[in-house]
């Protein structure tokens, strides 16, 4: 009697451990759903550091006028009265020979 006992808790047991290993809600759920969780919180990380930037960038607009000058500059191309503006362009590069070509 003792033997079947211990049979029968011993297939519950193992019944219990594969629900756990491989049944829904088990550990490869768990270990996907922590993957997920960290991935998003990475993300979470990354947008609130875009978004502390944007406000010091909304911040210095509104309270300096050198960052608005250097937008004014650099997006805009505006100059001061007096200044000169100096264009600098590069030559065009020439195209270099193919090796494959044969002549």
């Amino acid at each position: 009697m003792l033997r079947y006992v211990a049979l029968i808790l011993l297939i519950l047991i193992i019944a219990l451990q594969v629900k756990l290993w491989a049944g829904q809600g088990g550990m490869n759920e768990v270990w996907r759903l922590e993957k997920s969780v960290a991935e998003q919180q990475q993300k979470n990380d990354e947008l609130k550091a875009r978004n502390d930037a944007l406000l010091a960038e909304v911040a210095n607009l509104k309270d300096g006028d050198e960052a608005i000058e250097e937008r004014a500059r650099s997006e805009l191309g505006l100059v001061k009265p007096g200044e000169k503006f100096y264009q600098v362009v590069e030559p065009a590069r020439k195209p270099k020979p193919d090796d494959n070509d044969e002549h």
